[in-house]
């Protein structure tokens, strides 16, 4: 289902200039620009719950990488769907998954959580 050597590189997409353009990816610095901005977006954290316990950025929607392939329905389309996991690797296979669907939206949370606790929350707990 989730397979990381299929992911494009380089595609721009317009009104994305803040996005990085290699890949999927998105730097945690944009993210948090957009948070700060009040612009649109949803945080998809596809950790598992043990995970999850420990941090989680704020307002953040909490999937299960499993349940991804069920639950397209439910994500949003209409604004940037930004993808997290730990360090950003099983996070890429999901937003790969996500744009094959369809998801011109979803963008990789490039490091993960693990690169967000320690430039954007340095007091948030890290694993």
């Amino acid at each position: 289902m989730f397979n990381q050597t299929d992911r494009r590189k380089g595609e721009h997409i317009a009104g994305t200039d803040h996005m990085q353009s290699a890949g999927y990816d998105i730097d945690v610095h944009a993210v948090a620009g957009m948070r700060a901005d009040g612009a649109a977006h949803t945080v998809l954290d596809i950790r598992e719950p043990a995970e999850l316990a420990i941090c989680t950025i704020e307002h953040s929607v909490s999937m299960p990488m499993q349940e991804v392939a069920q639950s397209v329905g439910t994500l949003p389309r209409e604004h940037p769907l930004i993808v997290v996991c730990h360090h950003g690797m099983r996070s890429a296979m999901v937003t790969d998954f996500l744009r094959k669907n369809g998801f011109d939206n979803a963008w990789n949370l490039a490091g993960g959580i693990d690169v967000w606790s320690r430039l954007i929350e340095p007091d948030m707990p890290r694993y």
